[in-house]
Parts: structure tokens; sequence; C-alpha cells
């Protein structure tokens, strides 16, 4: 189906109780009373305007983000990133709580640290952990069905921000502890956020070396030690990254990307594109709208 838009579709999920905070509880059944439109919203790609968070408590759910197929199984939970974009490809006789909360109403600590795990992949949880966070998302169900009084909002912005702290606070255990990190771990750490940062308008190893305030080998040094590979390839991988999302959801030609991501020389981006993904930007585009 041709695409009309000339940039990623966002939903405004949060936004429709009026207050920045989603949350719910449904099914397939739900969904299928809501009609074709509720099940289309589901399977077509988009980004929401905040922090999305998914605990599948029976069935299975196959889902795309950023170009990645995972299967959710029972007992787990997958936190999604404002930046990322999805769509489910299958489901079958799920049973799933979301919670969705934007940057204004996160409590900044966790906000920071919710960008410090992104990426993250679907994480199975213990019975013991589900269970508690499955009963923590039904009070907060319950409160958004309260009629509102005067601490309504502040109680459900409380409840789901400790939602989200039961979710990272997962995240950051099945992670290396930060008293086992090497300093090799904490320079790619910081190299990686730098990144995310400044990915269209700094692109050379130099540069993220400079504002670290080490050499550029030893940032090469740690990095790859960390990572398996170069700064300079994640530089071009967070790049084409965005390329990918924008060569698919967007109607921008490959020379506005270019332009868009920093590349003022697009035959040099064309061929980067090429050579990291195996197909030129124009293939990958026809690849995906078949």
């Amino acid at each position: 189906m041709p695409r009309k838009q000339r940039s990623i579709p966002v939903n405004a999920m949060a936004t429709e109780f009026g207050t920045g905070i989603a949350i719910e509880k449904f099914s397939m059944s739900d969904l299928g009373e809501l009609g074709a439109g509720a099940l289309d919203h589901a399977a077509s790609v988009h980004r929401h305007d905040s922090h999305s968070f998914f605990l599948l408590k029976n069935g299975t759910v196959n889902i795309i983000i950023d170009f990645e197929q995972y299967v959710i199984t029972p007992g787990s939970v997958i936190y999604i990133h404002p930046d990322q974009v999805h769509h489910a490809v299958a489901s079958a006789d799920m049973v799933v709580s979301s919670w969705a909360i934007t940057n204004e109403n996160l409590n900044p600590e966790y906000l920071k640290l919710l960008e410090s795990i992104t990426p993250a992949k679907p994480l199975v949880l213990t019975d013991e952990t589900f269970n508690m966070i499955d009963e923590a998302a039904d009070i907060c169900i319950k409160l958004t069905g309260q009629k509102p009084d005067r601490l309504h909002r502040l109680l459900l912005k409380d409840c789901c921000n400790a939602l989200v702290a039961l979710v990272i606070s997962q995240y950051l255990k099945a992670a290396k502890p930060a008293d086992k990190l090497t300093r090799f771990d904490v320079i790619n750490k910081s190299f990686r956020e730098l990144l995310e940062q400044n990915y269209t308008n700094l692109k050379r190893p130099a540069e993220y070396a400079e504002m670290l305030n080490i050499s550029i080998p030893y940032l090469n040094e740690c990095v790859k030690s960390t990572t398996g590979y170069s700064v300079s390839y994640h530089i071009q991988q967070r790049v084409i990254l965005e390329a990918k999302r924008l060569l698919y959801h967007s109607k921008s030609s490959v020379k506005e990307i270019a332009a868009a991501l920093g590349y003022d020389d697009y035959p040099y981006f064309s061929r980067m594109f090429t050579k990291m993904t195996g197909m030129s930007a124009l293939a990958f585009r026809n690849k995906n709208l078949g």
C-alpha cells in the first residue's frame, strides 16, 4: 500500500486519556469486539508518543521492532522506546497488560535509566516477579476507572511510575551489575549514550573521543573490546537504522533522508548504505513495500 506520509507515523497512545498516561488489560477477543480498526492499529507500523510496556500473561505475540522479530511468551515483559517503530505480525490467545507514559510524566531518573537500556528485548520474569507486576498493573487499571478527584492524576502518575520502576529493575538485574563493569564497559556505555544523542551531526570517532576526553585509539579499543565492533561501525549502524525507518515509513527521497541524517554527500551515503546492508537504499524500500 503506498505511504502518503513523509515521516514515520506516531500514534498518540498516551494522550487519549488526557493525562499523558494510559493503562489497560486486553485480550484477542477484546480487540475483535473493537472491530477491524483495532486489529489494523496493532498490525500497522508505527511509533508511540510515549514509553510503552507490555506484560504478557497468556498466549504468544510475534512483534517486529526496528526490523528485528521477537516472540513474546507468557510471563514476559517488553519495553519499547518512543523512537522505535514496531508492529505485531501475529498473536494467539493473548492476554496482555499494557501501559504507556510520556516523558513529562516520568520520574526523571527513570527516564534516564530507560534511555540506557534501549533497545530492550523481551524479558522473561520469574513467576513471583510477574505476579507482583501484574497485580500492580491491575491496581493502576482500577485507578483509571475511579471518578477523578483532586489526587486522581497524581495517584495514577505515581502508580504508573512504580510499574515502570519495577520493569526497569528487572532489566537492570539482567544486565551486568554496575560494580562489575570494567573501565572499557563504562567508556563504551558513555559512547553509546553520546551516539544516540548526536548521530545525525557527529560522524567521526575523533569527535566522540574528544567529548569523552580520551584518545581515538583508546576509545576504539574500549568499544571494540566490549562489542566486537569499531566506533565507526557503531556510528554507521545507528545512522543506517534511522535510514531504514525513514525508507520504510516515509515518502522522503533517499537524498532527503541522507540530508536529514547529516550527509550532504549523497553518493557517499548511498555507498555506505549498500555496504552496510547488502542492498541499495531504493532496493531496501522496494523490497519492504512489497
